[in-house]
């Protein structure tokens, strides 16, 4: 088990990427805080990882709150023990320009998708660095590499997301802690199930080059791989899993 005995925290572990990497980490013997807004989504994927024997704690948190992120840390460590590894994951992903959106998503997005990983690493640092070194895992996207039409607030997040990834790599790397970052394209999520497939198909039939669906479980599949000891050389990185997209321009 390449994560025997460690401890994990992800946030958005109710569905999606989050809840795949959840039961990742757990078949490769992390103990899980699964964090979520909904707490029943929560209770769900843990007593799914209990019931195939592995440790699991349900939280529920609003990430963009500081006092919930710390008690998200707090309860992990009481319970679990010492975070090693905390995957921001948890996301909002609203579309419009910036004259179309309001001020209120526009801080919503913001808030979830780049605040929360600050407020997680400033809360687990200490923690980490106490116990001798871990990983923050941020899941960025291709959005935060280069912008998109209509998704202006989700574009400007991700992008912070990124450089706040390298930012905590160099200054904590001589504590023993890593921080990468993934950028995936499009996944076959309930985040994404506003996208209905013939769109969706059209949509990766241009810009895909790889065929087929990205699913949750190939995010999984690098987090794990990236919280392992394969990984303890790499950090301040940013992994791009999308068929091809990032490979060049397509019309």
């Amino acid at each position: 088990m390449k994560l025997r005995g460690k401890v994990a925290i992800v946030t958005g572990g109710g569905s999606g990427i989050g809840a795949a990497s959840c039961y990742a980490f757990a078949r490769e013997g992390a103990g899980v805080a699964v964090v979520n807004r909904t707490l029943d989504k929560a209770e769900a994927v843990a007593r799914a990882i209990e019931s195939a024997g592995g440790r699991a704690l349900a939280i529920s948190a609003d990430v963009s709150l500081s006092a919930d992120v710390r008690t998200m840390v707090d309860r992990t460590a009481s319970e679990l023990g010492p975070p090693d590894i905390v995957f921001n994951n948890a996301g909002v992903s609203p579309a419009g320009r910036i004259t179309d959106i309001s001020e209120a998503d526009w801080d919503e997005c913001l808030n979830i998708n780049l605040k929360s990983a600050f407020l997680a690493a400033r809360c687990a640092l200490p923690l980490m660095i106490e116990a001798g070194g871990g990983l923050i895992l941020n899941t960025a996207g291709t959005f935060g590499i280069r912008a998109a039409k209509n998704k202006a607030a989700y574009s400007v997040a991700k992008a912070g997301l990124v450089n706040l990834t390298r930012s905590i790599a160099l200054d904590y790397a001589r504590d023993h802690v890593r921080c990468n970052a993934i950028c995936p394209g499009y996944v076959d999520t309930p985040l994404n199930e506003g996208f209905p497939p013939p769109e969706r198909d059209a949509f990766l039939e241009q810009y895909q080059p790889l065929r087929g669906l990205i699913g949750a479980e190939d995010v999984a599949a690098m987090a794990v791989y990236l919280a392992s000891d394969a990984a303890k050389m790499i950090t301040g990185q940013v992994f791009v899993l999308d068929g091809g997209q990032q490979a060049g321009l397509y019309a």
